[in-house]
Order: structure tokens, then sequence, then C-alpha cells
């Protein structure tokens, strides 16, 4: 890891030679929840203990956390294809699973450029082993926190130009901010010195569905773990003011651009989800 606190994967591999990072496995960790919910291994028994109450509480959290992957392919897709971006900013990376930002964008546009921001130390010890790249594109981690934007721009700013279309992914990770007031304000932090033909691709869980969602979560949230606040659907809709919503526009993530099924309609999900342009 450098000084500033960034791994850059190339086309060869990853960096090498960190020292282990210590880790928690007395707390349930979102992340490996989340991996766990997918069917990956990168979990620990108390993990699974929570995820299955969570289950237990809400069992719709699984068709969820399957359809906000999916929207996130699904918007990686169209940015790389449709809209011809070939500059990703991930924040709130996550634990590397199937299809990850990097590996999407690339396989549509291999000389795309992706990085990485998370604070987690799990997440930077996965993001030193798995995140790759493409020989002709970059793929690059930065250790940093969502609530200090100024300093996250900052270190982007080195390794992406922002005189050129970025795009801005917040998944599922503004929840963790509870005040409504300062997560709007990150948001638009965050997006103010993108240039015109930017995008920001955002989903979140809302409490406007379920009550056994909110039940289910406050029970997750008195484990320890960091909390997660589950919004309005309005609330979260404003993270797209001033920007142009993509077609279908503001919607549930399992019916953001869904593909053809033989088994008819996808499955509501208690996740909202958009992709918006900045004019």
């Amino acid at each position: 890891m450098t000084e500033d606190g960034v791994v850059v994967a190339d086309g060869s591999g990853g960096s090498g030679g960190e020292a282990p990072v210590e880790i928690d496995t007395s707390v349930p960790h979102s992340a490996r929840i989340y991996n766990y919910w997918l069917g990956g291994r990168d979990n620990y028994a108390v993990d699974r203990e929570a995820g299955d109450a969570y289950v237990a509480a809400f069992p719709g959290i699984i068709d969820a956390a399957r359809a906000s992957r999916v929207f996130l392919t699904r918007a990686v897709r169209f940015l790389a294809g449709e809209a011809g971006i070939r500059q990703f900013l991930d924040i709130g990376t996550g634990l590397p699973t199937v299809d990850n930002t990097h590996e999407v964008a690339q396989r549509v546009a291999p000389d795309a450029h992706v990085v990485y921001v998370d604070n987690d130390p799990l997440v930077l010890t996965h993001a030193r082993a798995l995140l790759t790249s493409t020989p002709e594109g970059a793929t690059h981690y930065i250790d940093a926190d969502v609530r200090e934007p100024e300093r996250v721009l900052a270190q982007v700013g080195e390794r992406l130009d922002f005189g050129r279309p970025v795009a801005l992914m917040l998944m599922g990770i503004m929840g963790h901010v509870s005040d409504d007031d300062e997560a709007l304000s990150i948001a638009g932090r965050l997006l103010a010195p993108l240039p015109s033909g930017s995008y920001l691709a955002l989903y979140d869980g809302t409490r406007d569905f379920s009550p056994a969602f909110e039940e289910a979560q406050q029970g997750y949230d008195d484990t320890g773990a960091i909390p997660y606040k589950l919004r309005p659907g309005a609330q979260i809709r404003r993270f797209f003011d001033g920007l142009e919503l993509v077609e279908p526009g503001f919607v549930m993530c399992s019916r953001w651009r869904p593909e053809a099924a033989a088994f008819g309609e996808p499955a509501d999900v208690d996740v909202l989800c958009a992709v918006g342009r900045k004019p």
C-alpha cells in the first residue's frame, strides 16, 4: 500500500506484500452477510447467524440482495456501453464477488478505468488480492471514508480525469450515513467537480413497502454492527435532484431494465434505484 492509502492493480495482478489486517469475527459485518446471502464464502459463523436471523424476520432480503447486485451489473453495462463512460468511481466497494464493477465495465470497454473506495480493512484485504485489470484499462483501490468527500476526491483526482465524464456509483452505502441532510450533502459534493455528461448510479433500501424490513434491520443494528438507515423513497429520490434520469427512471432495482425471462415479471423488492445524468 502506498503512503496515501492506495493499492493499484494493473494487468499483472495485485500489488502484494502488504501486512495482514486484523479482522473482528465477534460482531457481524454487513459486507460479509451480503456475501453470505449471495452464496459467497467470505463470511464467518457470526455473519451467517445474523444473516439467517435477518432472513427469518424478512425473507425478502434475499431477493433484494440479488436484485441490487443485478442492478449494478446492468447499470455498469449501460454506462460503459450506451453511455460511453470510461471512468468509474465506485464508493462503498464491499467484498469482491461475481461481476464486480471493473469486470463488467472492462468486458464492454477494455480501456475503462475504475477506482474503488472503501474504508473497511476487510474489503482492503480482499482488494489487494482480487482487484485486477485488463492491460488496456486500470483498477485502483483507495482506502477512504465517504463521509470525507473532499479527501476522497483529492485522491481520486490523481487517478481519474475530471475533465472527462465519470460514473459515480453509490450502491447501498448512503444508508450508513444516518443524517438525511448530511447524506444529501455528501452525494452533492462528490458530484460537484464531475463534468457535464457524468452519471450517478445509486440504490438504497427503503422502508416504504414492508414494516418487516425495518424490524429486521433494527434487529441487525441491535447486534452492535454498523447500523443502516432505511429511508422513504421520496428521500432516496432526492439524491437525483438536478439530474436527468435514464429510463425507466426511479424504480425498484428489479424493474430497472430487466432482461426477458420465461417466468414472468421480476419480483418486487424493497430497494429503489436510478441512474441519472449530470446536464
